[in-house]
Order: structure tokens, then sequence, then C-alpha cells
């Protein structure tokens, strides 16, 4: 398959599970062979210094460097930009910051020469995962740190995973060349992978989250009043709509639902899923639109243009784009798995003909107590992490980096939210399951009811204390 000019988020997805290896199209090869040529033909001639090809980096963007070592210092930059740390970045992310990385030098902007980018597709297609670190991008001036050990292995320096040991990167015939070293860590590729697998995690959580509540709602008894479509008509935001919608259907022919209700009133963690539910799928709408945007774009500095006979030192490495979204997607997520938990209480308060906590033998039993107190942890850990990273800047490179971005933070909390809310999801279906069990010999609806034989074909939800953890782990785990 060849790497296309515009790839959606559903392209990548699709991209990464199938597993195909992915090749240049012709007209990539012109344009990356075009502006090689032009920028080799430039470097060549006596003109003025050019940043980061015949320069210092950074502040040091004034020191002008020799023709004979221009190759030189493109090999420093990696080696000594290369100073990440803390926790490994998942394999399947380094992956596709190797796609991503390769789909912004496709472009022909970057001054690259064709062989740097078929090495990229090369590590891609066979699997050679660069070892690579959370912690030491700015989000600006590009993901140095961790773009410099995915480069490394492209030129035979660094860390690559054989299975789960680090072993050192294989020799290798690629000689970069000038700007070549400046082209592969200045962008936003960390930032850019973190953020498609966070939004690929946010939308399956957003499919889950109106199942999930039309569940609890059959469990708790809800009424269907504020779901009707009445009300949504006269305050059309699209995710409203969609959400009001969506666990009417899920809801069809429930025994549960039409049965008569003395209750006048749901509490808001039921009333107000179309609200809050469908504000957080517009809210992941408009970050998936910023992404595509991203993920398609020219990402690197400076920008080469042959045609306009243009090499132009911009700042288009700079993360703030990402950064807000980053942002904006963790407080979206973390309001699925806040109004979850809310739901979950409810469920264990021993209210409308529920047993507390969900167990035959109070006292004796805890049943859903802690399952509840855990869900609750997780909720307020997420509220810490949702302070915003793009508020933040640090000056850096004596000062000529003046604003940075904080996008990489970002990026790596909003991993960590969604992965909370996927563990609260857990315990929402399991508590939500078990509720349901109570209602009998009532039936909820099929889609409800099929869901419900899933969870106890993989969890035990029978009567009697358990090891809870365990079985909501099981859910997680099968991605219910």
């Amino acid at each position: 398959m060849e790497l296309a000019e515009h790839h959606s988020l559903e392209d990548l997805r699709n991209l990464v599970s199938s597993r195909e290896r992915i090749s240049l199209s012709a007209a990539s090869k012109e344009r990356i062979n075009k502006c090689h040529a032009y920028l080799i033909n430039k470097v060549e001639k006596d003109g003025p210094p050019i940043y980061g090809i015949n320069t210092g980096f950074g502040s040091l963007c004034n020191t002008e460097i020799d023709k004979k070592d221009l190759i030189q210092l493109q090999i420093n930059l990696l080696r000594s930009h290369a100073c990440g740390t803390g926790e490994f970045v998942p394999k399947k992310i380094v992956k596709l910051m190797l796609l991503l990385k390769a789909q912004s030098l496709s472009y022909g902007h970057s001054g690259v020469q064709l062989a740097t980018v078929e090495k990229l597709l090369e590590f891609y297609n066979n699997d050679v995962i660069p070892v690579v670190y959370e912690l030491g991008s700015l989000g600006a001036s590009g993901d140095l740190a961790p773009l410099s050990h995915l480069a490394l292995p492209l030129i035979g320096e660094g860390k690559i995973w054989e299975g789960d040991n680090q072993v050192d990167a294989r020799k290798s015939n690629l000689k970069l060349g000038p700007k070549e070293g400046l082209a592969l860590i200045n962008g936003t590729q960390f930032m850019q992978a973190y953020g498609v697998q966070c939004l690929l995690k946010a939308k399956d959580i957003l499919k889950r989250a109106d199942l999930h509540a039309a569940m609890c709602f059959d469990a708790y008894e809800g009424r269907k009043d504020a779901f009707l479509a009445y009300s949504h008509q006269i305050r059309p935001h699209p995710g409203q709509i969609n959400t009001a919608k969506s666990v009417l259907d899920y809801l069809e022919g429930s025994e549960i639902l039409n049965q008569p209700k003395v209750h006048v009133q749901d509490p808001y963690s039921l009333r107000c899923v179309p609200q809050v539910h469908g504000a957080s799928k517009d809210a992941i709408a408009h970050v998936e639109a910023v992404f595509e945007t991203e993920i398609n774009s020219v990402t690197d500095n400076p920008n080469v243009f042959p045609d306009e006979d243009l090499v132009l030192s911009a700042g288009n490495f700079h993360g703030q784009t990402l950064a807000l979204q980053l942002d904006y997607m963790a407080i979206a997520i973390a309001e699925i798995g806040s109004i979850a938990e809310r739901r979950i209480y409810r469920l264990v308060e021993g209210k409308r003909g529920l047993p507390a906590f969900l167990t035959s033998n109070p006292g004796l039993e805890s049943g859903l107590m802690i399952a509840q107190y855990t869900a609750a942890s997780i909720v307020s850990q997420n509220k810490q992490l949702c302070t915003p990273s793009s508020v933040d800047t640090i000056e850096s490179s004596n000062g000529q980096e003046d604003h940075v971005s904080m996008g990489a933070n970002a990026a790596t909390k909003c991993l960590r939210v969604i992965e909370n809310v996927e563990r609260i999801q857990a315990i929402e279906l399991l508590t939500a399951s078990k509720a349901l069990e109570y209602r009998r010999p009532l039936k909820s609806s099929k889609p409800v009811e099929e869901l419900l034989a899933k969870v106890k074909n993989i969890a035990d939800i029978s009567d009697g204390d358990k090891v809870w953890a365990d079985e909501a782990e099981k859910i997680r785990m099968h991605g219910l």
C-alpha cells in the first residue's frame, strides 16, 4: 500500500491494524528528490547561512559551520539531542511515530534524501522499533529528544527493541546529508502519535459510554422522558441529539423501561447523559479535525520551497495547536469517567429496590462497596491530570526558544486519563450487570441483554464476595 497524500484518523486505524507494508508513491518520490536536489545545490553555493544546514542550532544559530563538517553536524545533533528519560514510549506509539514522520517528509518540503524516508518505512514495515522515552520534549522546536531516539537507529546508533529486550541498533548504510538530522527530529510526531492513540481510544470509550449508560438506566429503573427528541431539538447540539437517540435505541423493547415509574425525575447522572456524553462527543470531533490536519502537514524547520527558491526559517514545529487539543481531549474524556462513577454510586446506594452495595447478604458481605471507592479514586486522579499543560511554558536555549507548548506532557497525561476512564468503564459495566440481575424476571432490551451475556461469559457476577478487581479487569481487557 502506498503512503497517501492525506490520511484520516480511521485510515490510520486501518493501516496499523492491517499490518500492510507501506511504500512511497511515485509522486512522493519525485517531490522528495526534487527538494533534496535543490537543497544540495543551494548548500554548494556560497550564499548566506541557512539555519540548521550550515549553522548551529537554537541559540547557536549565528555560528556558521564549515562545509566539511555539515554531515558531522547532523550526526552530532542526533547524538546530543537524544536526552530523553522516564518510562518507555509504548511500542505501538513508536511505530506510529515512524509512519507519521515519513508522512511529513513525503511532501517534499524538508530537503531530505529519498533513502532517509524509505529507511523510516523500512523500520515501520519490519517492526524495527527504536527505544524512545516519555520525558524530554517541550513540545516546541519539535519533539527533539524523543525524535532523536527514534532517528538514531536509522544510522545504526541508539537502541531498538528485540522482544522485551533493548539491543544496540543494527548497522546501517544510511548516511545523513545536510539538514537531515534536523528534519528528522524537528517535528510534532511524538505529540501526533500519542494524540492519534488517544483519539482512537477516546472514540471507543464514547461508543461504549451510551450502551453502558443504557444498562445503568434500566438497572436503576430510569424514566425515558429526558431522552425524547423534543427537548434536544430545541437545543440542537449534534452530540446531544446523537446521544439521546443512541440511548433510546439501545433501550428499544425493554420490559423494564416500559414499567410504570413512581419517581418523577432521575438524578443528573442519568437524566443529563445526552448533555454530558454529547458535549464530549462534540469536543472529540473537534480534536479529531485538528489532528487530521496536523498528521497531513509538514512540521519541521526550515521549510524548503524549490519552486520559489526559498528556504524559510519558520515555526511549524511548535506544538501549541496539539497541546490545546490534547488538554481538551483529556478533559472531555475525563467527564465520561466522572459521570460513569456517579452512576456506579447510584447503583450501590441501596435505593429503587436495589440492595445496598448489590449484595443479598449485607454486613457479612461488602458487595461492590469498594468498587465504587476505586472508581472515585480514579476520577479524583483524573481531575489532577486534567490541569492543562498548554498554559505552561519555560524558556530554553538561552532565550532563543522563549515560548514552548508543553504539548508532549499534555500527550502523555492525556493517554493516562483515557486509560483511567477505560478502568472506570469496566467497573461501571460490572456494577450495572450485577444490578440488572436484581430486576429479574423482567428483561432489558436486546442490545443490553446481549452485553450482559458477554459480561457473564467472561466475568463472575454471581452472589458472594470475591476479588472484584479480577472481574473488572477481565471486562476491561475484552474492551466491553
